[in-house]
């Protein structure tokens, strides 16, 4: 039986109930990609083009500081990646998370919250920064039932 893990970054709280959700139906371990310094809500506002959300997003270098490790990521075979989906791909923090361990060969599988946007992009993006990697579809989960969802990818 393969060990899971479900690293997700949550902004406001959405992703985090939907990863607990997975976490707790797949039976797997849980880790909070929390940044180092924290979003204020003025950090978010996505509609200030000075925002640190927005700049963030406006470039593709930046790695926004993660605080604290998974340990012994060696132990986990599949890993679900959980992310807001910001500006169509996942927020620079969750790269800064795929590029500070070796996935190669490992299953993983992303999912996002989004208020609109699909994940098609995030997956691209996603693959890109982590090619070694084994990627499954990923979807977009707004809350409701994963279990069938979790049957599909496991």
């Amino acid at each position: 039986m393969s060990k899971c893990l479900v690293a997700y970054f949550s902004a406001s709280g959405v992703t985090e109930k939907t990863a607990k959700k997975i976490a707790e139906a797949a039976g797997a371990d849980l880790y909070e990609i929390r940044p180092a310094q924290p979003y204020t809500s003025a950090d978010l506002n996505w509609m200030d083009k000075k925002s640190r959300s927005t700049l963030e997003m406006n470039d593709p270098a930046c790695r926004p500081q993660i605080e604290g490790a998974v340990e012994n990521m060696g132990q986990y075979d599949t890993v679900f990646v959980g992310f807001p989906v910001w500006w169509y791909v996942e927020p620079r923090i969750v790269d800064t998370f795929l590029e500070s361990y070796d996935f190669a060969g490992r299953k993983m599988i992303p999912f996002a919250t989004s208020g609109g946007s699909g994940i098609g992009r995030a997956q691209e993006s996603l693959k890109e920064h982590c090619p070694a990697a084994d990627w499954q579809p990923g979807r977009v989960l707004n809350g409701g039932d994963i279990t069938a969802w979790l049957r599909s990818v496991l």
